[in-house]
């Protein structure tokens, strides 16, 4: 993987300005909506179901986000979803909370049935419930014990035959056959309600742009842990409401140099 190419991709994402649909957790719209903006990305946060399927067919890319359900919003959610599947438009859904109840793990498993999903994001025990497995979760907050996140990540992409991303202390990207590594980011990032709800729609604003989906998932791990790295070093570490509004500061602020000056991947 060119770590050049991976720095450069905000830059196309800048330019492009791409339009991101989210139909997502009501508690976090604020947060993704402002942090997609500060990124350079266009977001919109439409989920009647009047409108979604006009809507998604006017974006770059489309978010899911299960972080709180109603029958409306599923309903949405696949209209949506289908829509994008027919105008070529990537998909990125965030499972959230999947193995916390048997309603949510339904929805969350009809969803990738009903849908072509690009790029599929959680952490380690939503994807392993999505699979059939059983690591630790706790309301719709997960541990990491329970496994080997390589192991499982590549195991998701090849059953759902799609891009797995699986966040944590360390993110890992499969599609299957290939797996990588991205060390950067800060834990800091776990204090603040809806940092991964944002970094889904981060990868679908990068995956907009490049459409080599590895790369571009990468790039958006890349670019997001960085930014994480860079505010706490800049006011984040007097506390997380500090370091939210820092983080926001940094999406504006990263660039490709500095991407490429800390960048931290390998493959595995």
């Amino acid at each position: 993987m060119n770590n050049q190419k991976i720095a450069e991709i905000l830059n196309e994402l800048r330019e492009r300005k791409s339009l991101i649909h989210n139909i997502t957790n009501e508690v976090v719209t604020n947060f993704t909506a402002n942090g997609l903006l500060s990124l350079g990305a266009a977001p919109v946060m439409a989920h009647a179901k009047e409108e979604v399927e006009d809507m998604t067919s006017n974006a770059q890319a489309l978010i899911l986000n299960i972080g709180t359900l109603d029958e409306n919003k599923v309903k949405s959610m696949v209209l949506a979803g289908k829509a994008a599947n027919e105008k070529g438009i990537p998909v990125v859904f965030d499972p959230v909370g999947a193995g916390a109840t048997p309603y949510r793990t339904k929805v969350a498993r009809n969803m990738m049935d009903k849908i072509a999903v690009t790029v599929l994001r959680g952490n380690a025990a939503e994807i392993s419930h999505m699979i059939g497995q059983q690591w630790e979760i706790r309301g719709v907050e997960a541990g990491e014990t329970g496994g080997n996140k390589v192991d499982l990540a590549k195991n998701a992409a090849k059953q759902f035959n799609t891009t797995v991303v699986i966040t944590g202390k360390e993110d890992v990207v499969s599609n299957g056959t290939s797996t990588y590594l991205v060390e950067n980011g800060h834990e800091m990032l776990s204090k603040i309600t809806g940092a991964g709800c944002l970094l889904s729609a981060v990868i679908g604003a990068f995956i907009s742009t490049e459409k080599d989906l590895l790369t571009g998932t990468v790039a958006a791990l890349a670019t997001y842990g960085i930014a994480a790295e860079r505010a706490m070093t800049r006011g984040g570490e007097k506390g997380p409401g500090s370091f939210q509004i820092e983080f926001l500061n940094q999406l504006n602020n990263i660039n490709s140099e500095i991407i490429a000056k800390h960048l931290l991947v390998k493959e595995v």
